[in-house]
Protein backbone atom coordinates (compact mmCIF):
# COMPACT_ATOMS: atom_id res chain seq x y z
CA UNK A 1 0.00 0.00 0.00
CA UNK A 2 1.12 3.41 -0.84
CA UNK A 3 2.70 5.60 2.00
CA UNK A 4 0.94 8.62 3.45
CA UNK A 5 2.81 11.65 2.82
CA UNK A 6 2.43 15.21 4.69
CA UNK A 7 3.25 18.49 3.11
CA UNK A 8 3.46 21.18 5.31
CA UNK A 9 1.66 24.23 3.43
CA UNK A 10 0.27 27.94 3.91
CA UNK A 11 -2.55 29.59 2.85
CA UNK A 12 -2.35 32.22 -0.18
CA UNK A 13 -3.45 35.63 0.62
CA UNK A 14 -3.44 36.20 -3.24
CA UNK A 15 -3.81 35.21 -6.41
CA UNK A 16 -2.87 35.69 -9.84
CA UNK A 17 0.19 35.39 -12.08
CA UNK A 18 2.28 38.06 -10.25
CA UNK A 19 1.81 36.55 -6.84
CA UNK A 20 2.76 32.87 -8.04
CA UNK A 21 5.76 34.18 -9.92
CA UNK A 22 6.82 36.00 -6.85
CA UNK A 23 5.63 32.83 -4.53
CA UNK A 24 8.28 30.71 -7.52
CA UNK A 25 11.02 33.23 -7.02
CA UNK A 26 11.14 32.19 -2.88
CA UNK A 27 11.11 28.71 -3.79
CA UNK A 28 7.43 28.18 -3.36
CA UNK A 29 5.13 26.35 -5.45
CA UNK A 30 1.59 27.88 -5.79
CA UNK A 31 -1.62 25.23 -5.36
CA UNK A 32 -5.10 24.66 -4.77
CA UNK A 33 -7.26 22.18 -3.00
CA UNK A 34 -10.93 21.32 -4.08
CA UNK A 35 -13.68 19.19 -3.64
CA UNK A 36 -16.00 17.55 -1.57
CA UNK A 37 -18.69 20.64 -1.87
CA UNK A 38 -16.31 23.23 -0.28
CA UNK A 39 -14.72 26.09 -1.46
CA UNK A 40 -11.62 26.03 -2.99
CA UNK A 41 -8.50 26.82 -0.72
CA UNK A 42 -5.55 28.31 -2.41
CA UNK A 43 -2.04 27.60 -0.86
CA UNK A 44 1.82 27.20 -1.55
CA UNK A 45 4.42 24.21 -0.31
CA UNK A 46 7.75 24.50 -0.26
CA UNK A 47 9.28 23.28 -3.45
CA UNK A 48 12.41 21.68 -2.19
CA UNK A 49 9.82 19.12 0.29
CA UNK A 50 7.45 19.06 -2.90
CA UNK A 51 10.38 17.87 -5.12
CA UNK A 52 11.44 15.12 -2.37
CA UNK A 53 7.55 14.16 -2.48
CA UNK A 54 7.87 13.71 -6.40
CA UNK A 55 11.11 11.75 -6.51
CA UNK A 56 9.01 9.27 -4.30
CA UNK A 57 8.10 7.49 -7.75
CA UNK A 58 4.26 7.16 -6.27
CA UNK A 59 3.54 10.41 -5.34
CA UNK A 60 0.09 10.49 -7.98
CA UNK A 61 -1.43 7.79 -6.19
CA UNK A 62 -0.17 8.17 -2.74
CA UNK A 63 -2.66 9.82 0.30
CA UNK A 64 -1.26 13.39 0.99
CA UNK A 65 -2.12 15.01 3.97
CA UNK A 66 -2.38 19.29 3.31
CA UNK A 67 -2.77 21.39 6.07
CA UNK A 68 -4.45 18.64 8.05
CA UNK A 69 -6.82 17.91 4.75
CA UNK A 70 -6.52 14.59 3.27
CA UNK A 71 -6.17 14.97 -0.30
CA UNK A 72 -4.88 12.67 -3.48
CA UNK A 73 -3.00 14.67 -6.37
CA UNK A 74 -4.59 15.33 -9.24
CA UNK A 75 -2.41 17.57 -11.43
CA UNK A 76 1.28 18.76 -11.74
CA UNK A 77 2.19 21.45 -13.79
CA UNK A 78 6.09 21.55 -14.71
CA UNK A 79 7.73 23.98 -16.63
CA UNK A 80 8.62 23.00 -19.59
CA UNK A 81 11.91 24.21 -19.77
CA UNK A 82 13.19 24.03 -15.74
CA UNK A 83 11.01 20.97 -15.51
CA UNK A 84 10.51 22.92 -12.25
CA UNK A 85 7.09 22.17 -10.41
CA UNK A 86 4.80 25.47 -10.82
CA UNK A 87 1.41 24.31 -9.60
CA UNK A 88 -0.45 21.12 -8.21
CA UNK A 89 -3.96 20.74 -7.39
CA UNK A 90 -4.65 18.82 -4.57
CA UNK A 91 -8.74 16.71 -4.63
CA UNK A 92 -9.58 16.67 -0.93
CA UNK A 93 -11.45 13.09 0.09
CA UNK A 94 -12.45 11.12 2.65
CA UNK A 95 -10.17 8.57 4.65
CA UNK A 96 -12.71 5.69 2.83
CA UNK A 97 -13.38 7.40 -0.25
CA UNK A 98 -13.24 5.36 -3.61
CA UNK A 99 -10.76 7.14 -5.52
CA UNK A 100 -9.40 6.59 -9.69
CA UNK A 101 -5.81 6.18 -9.15
CA UNK A 102 -2.80 5.09 -12.00
CA UNK A 103 -1.25 2.33 -10.47
CA UNK A 104 2.21 1.46 -11.95
CA UNK A 105 2.70 -2.11 -13.06
CA UNK A 106 5.93 -4.04 -12.97
CA UNK A 107 6.73 -7.29 -13.89
CA UNK A 108 8.73 -10.20 -12.22
CA UNK A 109 10.12 -13.61 -13.02
CA UNK A 110 11.53 -12.76 -16.20
CA UNK A 111 13.94 -15.81 -15.64
CA UNK A 112 11.22 -18.18 -15.93
CA UNK A 113 9.75 -17.07 -18.50
CA UNK A 114 10.81 -19.39 -21.47
CA UNK A 115 9.51 -16.84 -24.33
CA UNK A 116 12.34 -14.59 -22.84
CA UNK A 117 14.99 -16.77 -21.81
CA UNK A 118 14.90 -19.31 -23.69
CA UNK A 119 13.17 -17.78 -27.05
CA UNK A 120 14.70 -14.32 -26.80
CA UNK A 121 11.51 -12.67 -27.02
CA UNK A 122 11.24 -9.35 -25.99
CA UNK A 123 8.36 -7.66 -23.17
CA UNK A 124 6.40 -5.15 -25.58
CA UNK A 125 4.30 -3.31 -22.62
CA UNK A 126 1.65 -1.84 -23.89
CA UNK A 127 0.64 -0.21 -20.41
CA UNK A 128 2.97 1.02 -18.14
CA UNK A 129 -0.09 1.64 -15.49
CA UNK A 130 -3.17 0.46 -14.85
CA UNK A 131 -6.02 3.15 -14.06
CA UNK A 132 -7.68 0.78 -10.54
CA UNK A 133 -10.79 2.23 -8.37
CA UNK A 134 -9.89 1.87 -4.96
CA UNK A 135 -10.43 2.25 -1.52
CA UNK A 136 -8.59 5.79 -0.40
CA UNK A 137 -7.01 4.05 2.41
CA UNK A 138 -5.89 0.49 0.63
CA UNK A 139 -4.06 2.53 -2.52
CA UNK A 140 -1.45 0.38 -3.68
CA UNK A 141 2.19 1.43 -4.71
CA UNK A 142 2.09 -0.77 -7.58
CA UNK A 143 0.89 -4.42 -8.96
CA UNK A 144 2.85 -6.59 -9.62
CA UNK A 145 2.91 -9.61 -12.99
CA UNK A 146 4.64 -12.83 -13.15
CA UNK A 147 5.96 -14.02 -16.40
CA UNK A 148 6.30 -16.99 -15.51
CA UNK A 149 5.78 -19.83 -18.13
CA UNK A 150 4.58 -17.31 -20.64
CA UNK A 151 5.61 -18.17 -23.87
CA UNK A 152 6.56 -16.53 -27.55
CA UNK A 153 3.01 -14.70 -28.22
CA UNK A 154 1.84 -14.84 -24.85
CA UNK A 155 -0.57 -11.46 -24.09
CA UNK A 156 -1.00 -10.63 -21.11
CA UNK A 157 -4.81 -9.40 -20.17
CA UNK A 158 -6.25 -7.64 -17.22
CA UNK A 159 -8.13 -11.26 -15.97
CA UNK A 160 -5.02 -12.47 -15.87
CA UNK A 161 -3.66 -10.04 -13.08
CA UNK A 162 -4.83 -10.64 -9.47
CA UNK A 163 -5.80 -7.43 -8.12
CA UNK A 164 -5.42 -6.14 -4.21
CA UNK A 165 -8.91 -7.17 -2.55
CA UNK A 166 -11.47 -4.15 -2.87
CA UNK A 167 -9.44 -2.67 -6.45
CA UNK A 168 -11.10 -3.20 -9.38
CA UNK A 169 -9.75 -1.97 -13.18
CA UNK A 170 -11.38 1.93 -14.20
CA UNK A 171 -11.96 0.79 -17.50
CA UNK A 172 -14.66 -2.52 -17.41
CA UNK A 173 -16.20 -2.65 -20.94
CA UNK A 174 -13.19 -4.55 -22.24
CA UNK A 175 -10.50 -7.33 -21.33
CA UNK A 176 -7.50 -4.64 -22.32
CA UNK A 177 -4.05 -5.86 -22.87
CA UNK A 178 -0.94 -4.83 -20.74
CA UNK A 179 1.79 -6.73 -22.42
CA UNK A 180 2.85 -9.79 -25.65
CA UNK A 181 6.01 -11.26 -25.95
CA UNK A 182 7.01 -10.79 -28.76
CA UNK A 183 9.11 -12.61 -31.29
CA UNK A 184 13.22 -11.25 -31.22
CA UNK A 185 13.32 -9.01 -34.22
CA UNK A 186 15.54 -10.55 -36.50
CA UNK A 187 16.89 -7.90 -39.29
CA UNK A 188 16.21 -8.14 -43.15
CA UNK A 189 18.43 -7.76 -45.74
CA UNK A 190 16.79 -4.68 -46.33
CA UNK A 191 18.32 -3.38 -42.93
CA UNK A 192 21.37 -4.41 -43.49
CA UNK A 193 21.92 -3.02 -46.92
CA UNK A 194 20.78 0.03 -45.19
CA UNK A 195 23.52 0.02 -42.00
CA UNK A 196 25.99 -0.83 -44.40
CA UNK A 197 24.86 2.61 -46.64
CA UNK A 198 25.16 4.66 -43.40
CA UNK A 199 28.66 3.59 -42.79
CA UNK A 200 30.20 3.90 -45.67
CA UNK A 201 28.84 7.94 -46.25
CA UNK A 202 29.99 7.98 -42.12
CA UNK A 203 33.06 6.79 -43.08
CA UNK A 204 33.04 9.21 -46.33
CA UNK A 205 32.47 12.14 -44.11
CA UNK A 206 34.67 11.15 -41.51
CA UNK A 207 37.79 10.78 -44.08
CA UNK A 208 36.82 14.21 -45.73
CA UNK A 209 37.22 15.51 -42.45
CA UNK A 210 40.22 14.50 -42.12
CA UNK A 211 41.46 15.81 -45.21
CA UNK A 212 43.36 18.97 -44.76
CA UNK A 213 42.46 21.97 -47.47
CA UNK A 214 44.65 24.00 -49.69
CA UNK A 215 45.13 26.48 -46.66
CA UNK A 216 46.43 23.92 -44.12
CA UNK A 217 48.59 22.46 -47.01
CA UNK A 218 50.32 25.78 -47.79
CA UNK A 219 50.39 26.54 -44.03
CA UNK A 220 52.19 23.16 -43.87
CA UNK A 221 54.84 23.47 -46.46
CA UNK A 222 55.50 27.47 -45.30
Amino acid sequence: MSDTITLAAETRDRVGKGASRALRRDGRVPAVIYGQNKEPTSIHLEEKALMKALMTGHFMNSVIMVSGERTLPKDVTFHPVTDRPVHVDFLRIGEHTEVTVAVPVVFADEDECPGIKRGNGVLNITRHEIELVVDAADIPSEITISLKGREIGDSIHISDVTLPKGAKPAIEDRDFAIATIVPPTVPTAQDEALEAEVAETQAAEAAAEAEPTDGEDDAKEG
